[in-house]
């Protein structure tokens, strides 16, 4: 064999090597799952840097697979690519761990976070700020700040207890944040919604407990089961999306479900469990069922009250979705459709107990048996520019309902365009645009004008105290997320209001917003 026939094997070889340990060191830093059936099942392998001999946390043992938890906006690799089941199946039914991702500012932690994962232990931290203002409309024009520190504890206790097959994907995961800042949005005179996607919901506290929970996947992941302390929007009405936006009504479980005391989201928990069904990777069920907390803070300003009185009601949550591939470049949708029913009582908006207002009568308002909400989400790519279920440019949209004679926002709808920098030689960056548009309902509208001819004050309900009567609200939204570096990324956020709070007493408002984030 000549010098340069060999030279060419060689050659070829060392890049067939380099790209399937690029593939694969994507496959397992982006993917979510256990590093036992990762390493086992996938074709893609990927080694963990190694830590140096003179680091205080080099460990001789053999480094494994790293699997990083799903993040917000973190690249994962494409479905056909992944591994069945709920850990491993990209914004299917979410999976669990670190929000922010695993893209560190700080890398490695000079080897802290490696020796931390290799022995169970997954630990992110992530900062966040977003200054808003709106220079046009509302009651009045205002700057503001609203930031939160996020910690997330995530623990394999495979690995920590290394106590046989029982223990394989059984894990616990914790998050805790802080809040501060002023709502831009109460200040410019729109109660019912919030411009900033941090605020409120947390308590004026040092950590406030958003989840602490266990989870056990079994039968190759086709059924997962998770048990604790559970934000419901964390699992149900949830898009891969929603959080891309600003905009709280979008951000996390969309409303109106999160606004109703059975189906909170995050910040907010609910003692609860969820099963989910997986049997094949483009199918899935869930279901849920949490305690329904009447107070205005879900185990209490700290989020440990779990005991709180009047917990003896409950919700149950159920979805199903289809996650199709279409074509060779395996166009990625998500198609969901879900419910809710809490069989708590509640005050009726308008009647008393005689099917007159109550805010005029003087009598008792009438109980309502029960409350539903009902939520329909899609979204589809059209073109994809590389591996990933956001990598390219999606359509999207989704419709929520709820009971209108105890909530105050009965239909909302939302349509969302999104694309990445792929056309700009910015395949890291993603602009989106968003129009939403949300309808209150009779019962509150019918209330507002009694109150009005009273000439009495107008009353709260859980869409805040209105300015005036209400009828819709329309919002539309354009953002562009840099990621600067891997860890850092700064969101400018355009949102233009119309009608602010559902009513016309005050003028539209442009808001004009910059996020950054930092995941240390």
């Amino acid at each position: 064999m000549s010098r340069q026939t060999v030279m060419l094997k060689v050659t070829q070889m060392l890049r067939f090597d380099i790209r399937k340990a690029v593939v694969g060191a994507l496959a397992c830093f982006l993917s979510a799952g256990s590093v036992d059936e990762a390493a086992a099942r996938s074709p893609y392998t990927h080694q963990t840097n190694q830590p140096q001999k003179n680091n205080v946390f080099y460990d001789p043992s053999p480094d494994v697979s790293n699997p990083p938890m799903y993040g917000e906006g973190q690249e994962i690799v494409p479905l056909y690519q992944s591994i069945p089941g709920f850990l491993q199946a990209p914004y299917g039914p979410p999976s669990f761990g670190p929000p922010y991702g695993t893209s560190h500012l700080f890398g490695d932690w000079g080897g802290i976070q490696p020796w931390l994962q290799k022995r169970g232990v997954y630990v992110a931290v992530n900062v966040y700020e977003s200054l808003s203002g709106n220079p046009i409309g509302g009651k009045k024009q205002t700057v503001t700040d609203a930031g939160q520190v996020g910690v997330t504890l995530d623990i394999d206790w495979q690995k920590i207890l290394n106590a046989g097959h029982w223990s394989d994907n059984f894990w616990l995961h914790m998050l805790a944040v802080n809040g501060h800042g002023r709502n831009l949005s109460a200040e410019f005179g729109d109660n019912a919604n919030q411009v900033q996607q941090i605020y409120g919901a947390r308590g004026n506290v040092v950590a406030h407990l958003v989840w602490a929970y266990f989870e056990k996947s079994m039968y190759h992941n086709k059924v997962d089961l998770a048990m604790g302390w559970i934000p419901t929007g964390t699992f149900f009405n949830n898009s891969p999306w929603g959080c891309s936006f600003m905009n709280v009504w979008m951000c996390g479980n969309v409303t109106p479900t999160k606004y109703l005391n059975g189906g909170r989201d995050w910040p907010s928990g609910n003692i609860g469990t969820v099963l989910r069904l997986m049997p094949t990777k483009h199918f899935y069920i869930m279901g849920g069922l949490f305690a329904v907390s009447p107070h205005a803070y879900n185990g209490g300003i700290s989020g440990w009250a779990w005991a709180q009185p009047g917990l003896g009601k409950l919700s149950t949550e159920v979805e199903l979705g289809w996650i199709p591939e279409f074509g060779r470049d395996h166009l990625i949708g998500h198609y969901k459709v879900g419910a809710m029913y809490d069989n708590s009582k509640y005050d009726d908006l308008y009647r008393d107990i005689y099917g007159h207002a109550w805010v005029t009568s003087g009598q008792p308002a009438r109980r309502q048996s029960g409350q539903t909400s009902m939520w329909v989400m899609i979204d589809q790519m059209l073109v994809r520019h590389g591996d990933g279920p956001m990598n390219g440019f999606i359509i999207g949209g989704q419709y929520s309902y709820a009971s209108g004679q105890t909530s105050a926002m009965k239909n909302h709808l939302v349509g969302v365009i999104m694309d990445t920098g792929h056309w700009w030689n910015r395949p890291k960056d993603m602009v989106g645009f968003a129009f939403q548009w949300a309808q209150f309902s009779r019962s509150a509208i019918r209330q507002q004008e009694a109150s009005q001819a009273a000439g009495l004050p107008f009353q709260g309900a859980n869409f805040g105290v209105p300015y005036g009567i209400q009828s819709h609200e329309n919002i539309y939204e354009f953002f562009y997320t840099i990621q600067v570096m891997p860890g850092i990324s700064v969101q400018p956020d355009f949102q233009y209001i119309q009608r602010p709070g559902g009513s016309t007493v005050f003028k539209n408002a442009a808001v004009f917003s910059s996020a950054f984030s930092f995941t240390l």
